[in-house]
């Protein structure tokens, strides 16, 4: 590997967090909170290291794709282990592990949470925590990108490595201007959300936190009542819908911004991911009613928990956990599918789920036929080779890890359901599970270890298994 430009570009990594801290800082200042002390010690020796690892001699060689995924890994953990310390530092939380487990659920746009009454943290910590959504959701490394330049131009690397889907692109030659256009649209749309969600009723600094947990579809809220709190359809209502659009490819804005809405429109992907939406909450509105009161009642809580789950924002207006087995069983099937690739959400990705489909499809139609020439397609062109391989091999990786880790959390003693949804949330990024993890409920039921096996789940889910597990291949270290 070449050390050189990994320890420059985490040198700068660490520079941005420090950067993004400020805001958080000024806030405790304003408010006149102690948390300014946890943002300052954490800051001034952080800021020192950055600035010192960037001093790091150049390198002429070009960074490679095992770079490139190592560099995405070890980002996001040391990026986790820093933005901690002023949680620590501040006293708010009771270990370090406490505060790196909601870190971790902060950057990763997770949103589980082992605060029983998040309210009673200051100011400066709650719009750090709801900040790190609005940082992870769209990705760490892209907005360094934007920020910083790259030296030799090997910045593809590290968007193959960071942003989900099973393929990545770029939308304009040049990585640097995709991700000024990336962050510009999300941007903009997180602060249409800020004045809408402040129109409706809601305090200014409320709207930034809560508009931040839904641009990154991360969904920490500011208060233990959460969204149900604000009693708001109006609220409800635009949140479901800001949810869905941030669960939608991001190409899809774009291209719309180029006037190629045919183009835009036609993304098969896309489409099936409302579809679903659209049957889910009509399935679980109908299977509701009684418990809600009403169809209507229903709609409007199916709804929003829909939109809530499968862009894996996490969300809760209801406790979904006392709702029939069938809408809870299909709320955890809606974890796994997530939301489209190249969205903010988590998930397994729509775009993977269509093409697994359509594989096993294709494989049938081989068996009954064996020679005929079956292809996969998706948005009318062949699926390549190789796409189709990552996506069968990510999807292995994906099943037999979320055994693993739900085998290992169960070393706590708490029962199945509570363990595999839990796992399934981390490892989804989606928040609130079922049982003791249910949406009115939090993760402090789990040990530090275990909350640390979970971090880990996080972070392996949000980067989408395999930078994590190039981190801690012996043979990615050899030269």
């Amino acid at each position: 590997m070449n050390k050189r430009i990994i320890i420059r570009l985490i040198g700068k990594i660490i520079l941005t967090e420090v950067i993004l801290m400020i805001p958080s800082l000024l806030i405790a200042f304003a408010y006149g909170e102690g948390d300014a002390a946890g943002f300052l010690f954490t800051m001034i020796p952080a800021g020192l290291l950055g600035l010192l690892l960037t001093f790091v001699r150049k390198s002429e060689e070009r960074m490679s794709s095992r770079d490139g995924y190592f560099i995405v890994a070890a980002a996001w953990i040391i990026i986790s282990l820093i933005g901690a310390m002023p949680l620590y530092i501040s006293g708010e939380f009771d270990s370090y592990w406490n505060a790196l487990f909601e870190i971790v659920s902060g950057f990763t746009t997770t949103g589980a949470s082992i605060l029983a009454r998040p309210e009673k943290l200051g100011h400066g910590i709650l719009f750090w925590r709801s900040f790190t959504h609005w940082i992870g959701g769209m990705g760490v490394l892209v907005f360094v990108m934007m920020v910083m330049p790259m030296e030799n131009d090997n910045s593809m690397h590290l968007v193959r490595a960071e942003v989900p889907g099973p393929t990545a692109g770029k939308l304009v030659p040049r990585m640097r201007t995709t991700s000024m256009i990336l962050y510009g649209i999300y941007a903009a749309m997180t602060l249409i959300l800020i004045v809408i969600l402040h129109l409706f009723g809601m305090e200014t600094f409320d709207s930034f936190c809560i508009a931040f947990g839904t641009a990154g579809t991360g969904g920490f809220a500011t208060s233990s009542a959460g969204i149900a709190g604000y009693n708001s359809l109006a609220i409800e209502i635009t949140l479901s819908i800001f949810m869905l659009l941030f669960g939608v490819n991001f190409s899809v804005y774009h291209l719309i911004l180029l006037g190629k809405l045919k183009e835009a429109f036609s993304m098969e992907e896309v489409k099936t991911y409302l579809a679903i939406v659209a049957v889910s909450t009509l399935a679980i509105a109908c299977n509701i009613i009684n418990f809600a009161g009403g169809f209507f009642k229903g709609l409007r809580q199916a709804f929003f928990q829909v939109s809530s789950i499968i862009t894996t924002t996490g969300f809760a207006t209801v406790d979904f956990d006392l709702w029939p087995e069938f809408s809870k069983h299909l709320l955890v099937l809606l974890m796994v599918v997530g939301a489209c690739a190249g969205s903010t959400g988590g998930g397994m990705k729509v775009s993977r789920v269509l093409i697994l489909l359509k594989s096993s499809i294709a494989e049938v139609a081989q068996i009954i036929n064996p020679k005929g020439v079956v292809t996969v397609r998706l948005n009318g062109k062949p699926v390549d080779k190789k796409t189709l391989s990552s996506t069968r091999i990510y999807a292995a990786s994906y099943m037999i890890l979320v055994c693993l880790f739900t085998l290992i959390v169960s070393l706590d003693g708490l029962d199945f359901t509570t363990n595999f949804t839990a796992v399934l949330s981390c490892f989804n990024n989606i928040g609130p599970g079922l049982n003791l993890v249910g949406p009115m409920v939090n993760f402090s039921v789990y040990s530090d270890w275990a909350q640390v096996i979970l971090s880990v789940a996080m972070l392996t889910g949000r980067l989408e298994i395999f930078p994590m597990l190039l981190l801690f291949a012996r043979s990615a270290h050899d030269r």
